[in-house]
């Protein structure tokens, strides 16, 4: 339940701040606290206070703002990073273990390839030939993630496609790809969801890591890695400017790590089959 409503609660201000900004101008975020983007030099690195929560930074800018709408950046490129993974990894895991040799050879070394890179250093090198951009930093994270669920998926699908309910559907004379569309991956699906939630919360880390290092989004949009980035010079004078978007990231990476441990009890019918007889 916690991790539950953490999240709804960070998509929640995901929302709130992309209808916000897009539809209303930023007028409702003005009202309620202060514009994100709009600076003063009278307010530089002013402390926490009734009228700045958070303190404001080195351009006068409110820091509660912007960690407000730094949510929206890294839910959308968690999402779409992972999502975009999650699709191409489910089709190459389920083409290489439902057809076999060579196709399987050739598949899994090529993801043996992808993971033996340190997966920041390789969204890193990524970065570093597409250059900076919302889009490109999507891109970069989903090629760090696509081995992981495309080996998942290949465990899974090795494992049910020898069940009989397959050969009965071989013997009716399914197409190929029915069977692995309607019978096996839908009794697959349970590993797939546990790692989805998990890799949103590392996705998250991803893309804050990349901002951090200048490699990430344009640093006109706030986003807490280009805060954090930001904070480092003042991380001794004006302390609220780095310790606020880094509990933003802890909170929303905690919430991600309780739904998923959460998921994978609920839905693994093993784990509860262990806990009744333990008990």
């Amino acid at each position: 339940m916690v991790g539950g409503v953490i999240v709804v609660g960070v998509f929640a201000v995901a929302l709130f701040s992309a209808i916000d900004d897009f539809l209303l101008n930023r007028q409702l975020i003005t009202m309620l606290v202060a514009d994100p983007y709009e600076t003063d030099r009278f307010a530089r690195l002013l402390a926490p206070s009734l009228e700045h929560p958070f303190g404001t930074d080195e351009q006068g800018r409110d820091i509660f703002a912007r960690t407000l709408y730094g949510t929206r950046t890294s839910v959308v490129v968690g999402l779409a990073a992972v999502g975009f993974a999650s699709a191409v990894g489910i089709v190459i895991g389920s083409v290489t273990a439902y057809y076999g040799d060579p196709i399987d050879m050739i598949g899994m070394r090529a993801m043996d390839v992808l993971l033996s890179f340190p997966s920041i250093l390789l969204a890193i090198a990524l970065m570093a030939i597409l250059g900076r951009g919302l889009e490109n930093v999507i891109f970069a994270i989903a090629i760090v993630y696509v081995p992981t669920f495309a080996r998942i998926t290949r465990s899974e699908v090795l494992s049910e496609k020898s069940e009989q309910y397959v050969g009965a559907a071989r013997a009716m004379g399914y197409p190929d790809t029915n069977i692995v569309s309607r019978e096996i991956l839908p009794n697959s699906l349970t590993p797939i969801i546990v790692q989805f939630t998990f890799s949103m919360a590392t996705a998250i880390i991803a893309e804050a890591a990349l901002s951090f290092l200048g490699l990430g989004v344009s640093p006109i949009h706030p986003t807490w890695g280009i805060m954090l980035s930001g904070a480092r010079q003042y991380i001794t004078s004006a302390w609220w400017y780095s310790i606020f978007p880094g509990l933003a990231i802890m909170v929303t990476v905690l919430g991600f790590n309780l739904l998923g441990d959460s998921l994978r009890d609920a839905l693994d019918p093993q784990q509860q089959r262990d806990a009744e007889g333990r008990m």
